[in-house]
């Protein structure tokens, strides 16, 4: 299951009515809509999104039947346990992780606005504060680091020096190579915010 899918299935079942709706399912051999929504006093679209929703996470079937010439859906339970289970490695950064971005040229861009506050050991940044937009239209936003992000970003040149690749300047700063994923996201984002450029 990925997170869309599990971010759905925990918005259904945190309805008030889902524990209800599950009820009927496991009683009735198939169930529509309108039944369901009469039984439990609740309107009939809220019941059809939820029966849809379960249905499209394959929680339930349904089969198309007729009432005259109006076709309408009767559902069931494909399964009598659900269960939730998301992988996590699916949000690591292990695809960008690569030589080409290691060796990608970095530097910090002139004029960008931004503050970089140095921890009170003076040996790394402890955050990175933007300021976006003009006058009273001006927003904050403030970025607090890890300590390897912070140690990194000390060590990011200045806008008038050399570019140095990443690999370069996670040497000088004496930062792990576990830590890098989330050194490739702190770059990831200032450069996206303007902060950081690249050759």
């Amino acid at each position: 299951m990925d997170f869309k899918e599990a971010a759905k299935l925990g918005s259904c079942l945190s309805k008030d009515y889902a524990e209800d709706l599950f009820r009927l399912l496991v009683t009735y051999k198939s169930i529509s809509a309108s039944e369901a929504a009469s039984r439990l006093d609740l309107h009939i679209k809220t019941v059809q999104d939820f029966l849809e929703d379960m249905y499209s996470l394959k929680i339930l079937d349904r089969e198309e039947v007729y009432e005259g010439k109006r076709p309408y859906f009767r559902y069931w339970l494909k399964t009598d346990h659900v269960t939730m289970s998301i992988d996590l490695t699916s949000f690591s950064h292990d695809e960008e992780v690569n030589d080409t971005r290691l060796k990608l040229k970095i530097r910090e861009k002139r004029n960008a606005g931004v503050k970089f506050t140095t921890s009170r050991s003076n040996d790394y940044i402890s955050s990175v504060t933007i300021w976006k937009g003009k006058g009273r239209n001006r927003t904050e936003r403030k970025l607090n680091l890890s300590i390897p992000q912070g140690r990194f970003l000390f060590h990011l040149p200045f806008p008038n020096a050399d570019y140095l690749s990443i690999k370069k300047i996670m040497g000088e700063a004496q930062t792990d190579n576990t830590n890098l994923p989330e050194i490739i996201d702190i770059v990831n984002v200032l450069i996206e915010f303007g902060v950081i450029e690249t050759i």
